[in-house]
């Protein structure tokens, strides 16, 4: 299987604190893999490290098999081309309208016409369940459930071969959660891009990973299939099993 991300003998220290300790990991074409944990877990500074943000104090984080810290400006721009990135908290811009938020990335290069972009806001909107209607509308229009959507609409704009997804369910109620785990999964199937999700959403994380990782305090606890990882005698792991189980699952097959 071809290997999106490699990560060898990572570690972060900051400040004299060691926020990652002796991680390693792959993740593979069209999966989706999932890192959970708590707050402080390390979780957003791998994502940090992989998109070229921070750079890692030992280790290795390859990506589309190029080691990311050792590329040049023009080098890291080409592979952000390649990934998109869904924030947290949605990350709108509040004075656009919709369909400019969609395609920010190609308001910022230049080169389109106005027609050209409205096309491909409906286009990318369409695969995350929306239409024309919201094209004009602005953010605080929006549910929050849409807000997010219109954010991985904007994530998947350049047809991007990775998508990472930093806790995509924070702040929705639960049935809503749920829609953006099917939104995930389908947009794999139909794109066949790779997703990195982030969170702290256990029943999102086992319902629709093909692998899971669990960290702790910066370290690898477990890693693996979902039933795997949830078979692991971790205490830290079973400490949350018992309300997954009856929860599971969410993939369609």
């Amino acid at each position: 299987m071809e290997e999106i991300i490699k990560v060898e003998n990572l570690y972060k220290e900051i400040n004299g604190r060691i926020i990652l300790k002796n991680v390693s990991f792959s993740i593979y074409r069209g999966e989706i893999f999932s890192i959970i944990g708590g707050s402080g877990s390390g979780k957003t500074s791998i994502t940090k490290i992989i998109v070229g943000l921070w750079k890692p104090t030992k280790g290795k984080v390859l990506v589309f098999g190029k080691e990311i810290d050792k590329l040049s400006k023009v080098e890291l721009d080409e592979i952000r081309k390649n990934i998109g990135y869904v924030f947290q908290e949605g990350a709108l811009f509040d004075s656009y309208k919709v369909w400019e938020n969609v395609v920010f990335y190609y308001l910022e290069h230049g080169g389109y016409s106005e027609k050209e972009l409205r096309k491909l806001a409906v286009e990318k909107l369409k695969l995350v369940n929306l239409d024309e209607s919201v094209l004009d509308l602005y953010p605080s229009d929006l549910s929050g459930g849409m807000k997010k959507r219109v954010a991985i609409a904007r994530a998947i704009v350049t047809n991007p071969q990775l998508v990472i997804y930093d806790e995509p369910t924070s702040g929705l109620d639960p049935l809503t959660s749920r829609v953006i785990d099917k939104l995930i999964l389908e947009l794999r199937d139909k794109t066949g891009s790779t997703a990195l999700v982030v969170t702290h959403d256990m029943i999102s994380a086992f319902g629709i990973s093909d692998r899971v990782m669990v960290l702790k305090q910066g370290e690898i606890i477990a890693i693996g299939k979902p039933e795997e990882v949830l078979e692991n005698p971790h205490p830290y792991i079973q400490s949350f099993v018992g309300n997954l189980k009856p929860c599971l699952k969410v993939k369609s097959g």
